[in-house]
């Protein structure tokens, strides 16, 4: 029992890489974790809002409240005329704008219904939610004011349009002075509470569809794409530990030749892989497939070849299968989990969004949010897709080096 305990424990430790990767992988996914839940890296003070703003009304008021927004601490306000601030809500790389319409200084003086209005991102609910109440507890501080008097001063106009200005500048006078304690009253709760802020959703499940069938389907699809590739260029390795590598070598073909083909059908099963899934989520799960079809099909061939360059470089950098089975399982849960595919990227703090980026999970999943989310058209969606096509020729230029390096020494 103990001689058959020792052999298994010398072969466990016979290939010294594989043991260390196995005992990062969890140490790498309690970190990777950590910070998803923000458990560390988090600052003492909680990372503002920005929120973009957009000034029509262009008053005295309007300025105001712009200053009294910016002020805020859980806030940042950046003015932007409406136009350029809805593309940026809609390609996803703001969460929301105020709108103060023309007219927004007088109907606020005359205690009429204030023209504003808030257009946000769905994606973005606990931010938007977070979004409300700063706006809350601010906006209608500086404009509930000036709507008591405003209402005041109407209806003494109507009542008594004799009335002298001197008379009615004393009203007002004693208005404000009773208006100090106003604040905190059931009155001021009551008018808050009937005031309203329209909002309007720019990107929103009713235009765009469900964001977390989206989620579901790219972030699983992407995975699990790396996984299944990682295991096809391990292939190589298999071939290599049964001999079949060495035939290959004497046969009427070079070594680049090898791992191109190899590449190739790689690449063939990666975009079918990802077709069915698609396909099945059309069929199944009610996703609507044909809503950009250009951009879908460009999209599957440019992540299937960041993927399968990932396979390929995952088999011709390690020296054993075994290496090849904990290294890529390392590398996928931590890119998928860096990249958005487990948990989505909204609900995560500000250095998960940053980290983000080295992902191809990233890149993919932001693409075909782009396309079934956001509803980009294809020119808004290329960067994407040529980052992708830049992450695979980079992946398959260090896999030709290595190959040559490694897998052919070991021969």
């Amino acid at each position: 029992m103990f001689t058959i305990a020792l052999k298994d424990i010398k072969q466990y430790f016979k290939d010294k890489t594989a043991v260390f990767l196995s005992i990062l992988l969890p140490i790498a996914l309690m970190t990777i974790f950590a910070l998803m839940y923000g458990g560390i890296g988090k600052s003492k003070e909680s990372r503002p809002i920005t929120l973009l703003f957009s000034d029509q009304d262009n008053t005295e008021l309007s300025k105001e409240v712009y200053t009294t927004l910016n002020e805020e601490k859980g806030l940042q306000l950046i003015s932007k005329t409406y136009p350029e601030a809805e593309k940026l809500v809609k390609k996803g790389k703001n969460s929301a704008v105020l709108v103060l319409y023309k007219g927004f200084q007088d109907s606020v003086e005359t205690g009429k219904k204030i023209p504003m209005e808030l257009f946000y991102d769905e994606a973005k609910e606990i931010e938007i939610g977070l979004l409300q109440q700063a706006l809350w507890s601010n906006l209608f501080g500086v404009t509930m004011k000036k709507g008591i008097k405003g209402k005041v001063n109407t209806w003494i106009r109507e009542k008594n349009p004799d009335m002298a200005e001197s008379e009615i500048e004393d009203i007002q006078a004693q208005v404000a002075e009773q208006f100090e304690g106003f604040n905190n009253s059931d009155e001021s709760s009551e008018i808050e509470e009937n005031s309203e802020l329209p909002m309007t959703a720019l990107v929103g499940e009713k235009k765009n569809g469900n964001l977390g069938l989206v989620q579901a389907i790219a972030g699983i699809a992407i995975m699990m794409l790396l996984f299944s590739v990682s295991a096809s260029g391990a292939s190589l390795l298999k071939e290599k530990e049964d001999g079949t590598f060495r035939r290959l070598l004497v046969a009427p073909v070079s070594p680049s030749g090898i791992l191109y083909g190899k590449m190739l059908s790689t690449l063939f099963m990666a975009i079918l892989q990802l077709t069915v899934m698609f396909l099945y989520a059309w069929l199944a799960l009610g996703l609507d497939i044909f809503i950009n079809l250009p951009a879908l099909v460009l999209m599957i061939v440019c992540a299937a070849i960041a993927c399968s360059s990932y396979g390929i470089f995952m088999a011709s950098v390690c020296k054993s299968r075994k290496q090849v089975e904990s290294l890529s399982t390392l590398v996928i849960l931590l890119i998928s989990a860096l990249g958005g595919s487990m948990m989505p990227l909204f609900f995560m703090p500000a250095i998960m969004k940053k980290l983000a980026v080295v992902s191809v999970n990233y890149w993919a999943m932001e693409g075909f949010f782009d396309i079934f989310w956001r509803q980009l058209p294809l020119i808004d969606i290329l960067p994407k897709m040529l980052i992708l096509l830049g992450i695979g020729a980079n992946l398959t230029t260090i896999a030709v080096i290595s190959f040559k390096r490694n897998l052919l020494k070991m021969v």
